[in-house]
């Protein structure tokens, strides 16, 4: 299965130049947050494939202006082909205001997943907009990442953990990937392109 994974910033080639045959083979879109709404909208209505999305620290909007036949994912493992994805926005907070939570707060909703992670078996993608800690983070607090993100890689071994949040504007120390035990690790700022069948992503990932 193709898979673009976005975030954080709208894509120019998409949005303001799309050709359509760019998302040829693409078979699902899944937004790390801090895009505009409408952006969403648009990608699925052109693209005719699911688009999930989970909330960033910057996504307020959305409360007002929905993507439009896009689905949140926040807080559910949600099937789609046979892959388990796990939903969970936000970043730590730093100030008041909506989609931003302490460790404490992130683990809290966590721990309420217990029953779908028993009954699904774990999941496959780990989503996010936050990095786990120490993982493709940020030294100030709004980047650093959750240290409940790891334990979940560590307890479930999924394939993949895809966050945003962490730009590639910021300085070039921060990776596009990783990996940490069983799991590869994309910072999909903007856009990524990777089969989730693949057993060496790092060699064929697409960032253009």
């Amino acid at each position: 299965m193709k898979i673009m994974a976005i975030g954080d910033e709208e894509s120019k080639l998409l949005w303001d130049f799309f050709d359509k045959s760019y998302l040829e083979g693409i078979d699902l879109i899944i937004s790390c947050g801090d895009l505009d709404p409408r952006y969403l909208s648009f990608l699925v209505t052109l693209s005719s494939v699911p688009v999930l999305y989970v909330h960033g620290n910057h996504d307020v909007k959305y409360e007002r202006i929905p993507p439009e036949g896009c689905t949140c994912i926040e807080d559910q493992i949600f099937e789609y082909k046979g892959i388990r994805i796990l939903g969970l926005g936000g970043s730590m907070r730093y100030k008041p205001g909506a989609h931003q939570y302490t460790e404490k707060q992130m683990r809290q909703r966590v721990k309420k997943l217990r029953f779908q992670l028993f009954r699904k078996r774990g999941f496959d993608v780990l989503v996010t907009h936050a990095p786990a800690s120490r993982l493709n983070y940020g030294r100030d607090l709004p980047h650093q990442g959750f240290q409940v993100f790891r334990q979940l890689m560590e307890k479930y071994r999924p394939k993949y953990f895809l966050h945003g949040h962490v730009h590639m504007t910021y300085g070039r120390q921060h990776k596009r990937y990783d990996k940490y035990l069983d799991t590869h690790i994309l910072n999909v700022y903007e856009k990524c392109i990777f089969e989730f069948e693949d057993e060496d992503p790092k060699s064929h990932l697409v960032f253009r």
